[in-house]
């Protein structure tokens, strides 16, 4: 993820990430959760995933994201920088779904406000297939 420069506005022990949980590619259903105070270094893959459930899980203004699967995560825009023309997901750059999850925030290439996206992968691959939004039906 060379491609990511560092936001350096807050240490990288003091990040704030932006979670795009996302329950429906088609109907783009998605809900942002910010999560403070964030060490990049020492937070895996696998722990951010499970802060981000753990969020959901408890928060009672995400009760009907409760049942959405999620289980992959995918960086969407680093702070200060291009985002992508489709407003529910980044589908290009498949290489920035982080696959390992033993690698720390910052290994990935993961800085202060940047913004991922978290959802149910098979649904993601389905979308891709067939990208059509059916929200304003």
């Amino acid at each position: 993820m060379a491609e990511f420069l560092r936001n350096q506005a807050l240490p990288q022990t003091n990040a704030t990430i932006t979670v795009r949980i996302i329950k429906s590619f088609k109907f783009r259903t998605q809900r942002s959760l910010v999560l403070h105070n964030v060490n990049l270094i020492t937070c895996t893959v696998t722990q951010l995933k499970e802060l981000a459930q753990q969020a959901v899980a408890i928060h009672p203004g995400w009760k009907s994201y409760r049942n959405a699967s999620l289980d992959t995560l995918k960086l969407y825009a680093k702070a200060h920088g291009a985002k992508t023309s489709n407003l529910i997901i980044n589908l290009d750059n498949d290489q920035w779904i982080l696959d390992d999850n033993d690698k720390t925030l910052s290994d990935v290439g993961f800085e202060n406000e940047i913004e991922v996206s978290f959802f149910d992968r098979k649904d993601y691959e389905a979308f891709k297939l067939d990208p059509e939004t059916k929200w304003d039906v």
